[in-house]
């Protein structure tokens, strides 16, 4: 893995290095916790900062048939390390072999091959890094010269944390919140209505309809918005798009508040009624909407029990998505309240989908306002970036992309920004190797440059002062 890493043409080796490299980073969906961050968080050792929370290390470790024990369970950390160490030379092919190694490599100057035998070695130098007064959730942020994080918060969220760090001046890099209401959405499930009195607590409204509901809604937007919220976000198994009067959906609620029987049905035209009023209120307050689509979760029911959800048990699910994305992004549309979008699909059937149906609402008010967003989740291979890029660029403009993010947990995984970026270069170096693009640095140069960052930059609209 030396400087070259991916870069195969003599074109690409120049995009990366004269352009790429030196560029900032834009995490404008990840999921760090904010209180790691505005307490400048130190870790025990490398287990806790490299596999903690990790369910992509975790799927490949019970792959490789190690006992659950050693990977979520109270086995000591330095075994549980070795287990994942045993593992990483099994994970050729996976994007994890290339993550761990430039973890380890930019973070801990390990350029070694990992291989077994050299695990407590290994385990000594990386622990050595860790205790070092550098290594600390805000070093790492500024040593990956990160400029903007943008984590995700729920509505009932106090944010006091993301106001402790704009207070203190101890973080360079702008982090904000992100508005991701989805247990607002999901009305069947069992912790409903527990949550509506939670909601009410946080926006000191009861919520006895569905109209109180709305405004309370509306009442945390407006709470996240003077605390620097400028992006929502939305998780769907398959995007729902079931029209419904008004009435109707104040009567389904009232059947999940009073906890009666609510169908599939009821759901949609709930989640269609509730997201076309917050896009409304979206591009009221010049938010950005993100609509990441299509895992299907917890399907092992004993892991599920045993551990609870977001434990590497979630996988790609499949449904129609082209007729619902256009009709929900045409019922904002027709009221000119439609945000500036950014569409994620995991279902890579659904790539060229997306790639056609965001040239269906673009607009003079800005370029690139409806977005296909980056290679996701298992997408966010090598293959899947190209995929992604290239069916974007085919049935749009791969020049006015936002660009890479982490969509982690782990503050290690800024890497996968540079991940990014070489394939980038490395694809629009093949292309102007084959004759496709001309040799024209300064220009595609710029473009990388633009991708990595500064339409991210002009998308968001954050204030970096």
């Amino acid at each position: 893995m030396n400087e070259d890493f991916l870069l195969n043409t003599e074109s690409a080796k120049v995009l990366y290095h004269d352009y790429a490299k030196e560029m900032p980073l834009y995490d404008y969906h990840c999921h760090l916790n904010p209180k790691e961050i505005a307490e400048d968080h130190r870790f025990t050792n490398i287990t806790d900062v490299w596999l903690g929370g990790d369910h992509y290390k975790w799927r490949a470790m019970r792959a490789f048939g190690i006992e659950e024990r050693l990977i979520t369970g109270d086995a000591p950390d330095k075994e549980k390390f070795h287990a994942w160490i045993k593992t990483v030379p099994y994970t050729m092919g996976n994007p994890l072999y290339h993550w761990s190694h430039l973890e380890l490599n930019r973070y801990f100057q390990y350029d070694k091959a990992v291989k077994e035998e050299n695990w407590e070695e290994l385990w000594d130098h990386c622990n050595e890094v860790v205790k070092s007064p550098a290594f600390s959730a805000v070093n790492l942020i500024k040593e990956s010269n990160v400029k903007v994080i943008c984590t995700t918060d729920d509505p009932i969220d106090t944010l006091e944390h993301h106001v402790k760090i704009a207070s203190t001046n101890n973080v360079e890099a702008k982090v904000l919140p992100t508005f991701r209401p989805d247990k607002g959405l999901d009305i069947s499930k069992p912790s409903f209505r527990d949550y509506i009195q939670k909601l009410a607590k946080a926006a000191n409204i009861e919520i006895n309809c569905f109209e109180d509901f709305l405004k309370a809604l509306e009442s945390r937007v407006d709470y996240f918005n003077e605390r620097g919220c400028r992006v929502s976000d939305h998780g769907f198994e398959y995007l729902p798009y079931n029209e419904a009067s008004k009435e109707e959906v104040k009567g389904i609620f009232q059947k999940a508040l009073n906890g009666e029987i609510v169908t599939k049905m009821d759901e949609d035209k709930h989640k269609t009624f509730t997201m076309q009023f917050l896009g409304e209120l979206y591009h009221k307050y010049g938010w950005a909407m993100q609509l990441h689509i299509g895992p299907i979760r917890n399907n092992n029911t004993r892991k599920f029990e045993l551990l609870g959800p977001d434990a590497g048990f979630d996988s790609i699910n499949d449904f129609e998505l082209a007729r619902p994305l256009n009709k929900f992004l045409d019922s904002l549309e027709s009221n000119s309240s439609l945000p500036r979008t950014i569409i994620y699909t995991l279902n890579p059937i659904h790539n060229e989908v997306i790639a056609s149906t965001i040239g269906n609402f673009q607009s003079s008010e800005m370029k690139g306002k409806i977005q296909f967003g980056s290679g996701w989740w298992y997408n966010d291979t090598k293959d899947g970036m190209i995929r992604q890029m290239k069916e974007l660029a085919n049935a749009g403009l791969l020049s006015q992309f936002v660009g890479m993010l982490t969509d982690s947990r782990s503050f290690l995984s800024y890497t996968r920004h540079e991940y990014f970026r070489r394939i980038l270069c490395q694809m629009l170096g093949k292309w102007i190797e084959d004759g496709e693009l001309p040799r024209d640095y300064a220009f595609i140069g710029q473009m990388v440059q633009d991708i990595s960052y500064n339409n991210a930059m002009q998308y968001f609209s954050i204030d970096l002062d």
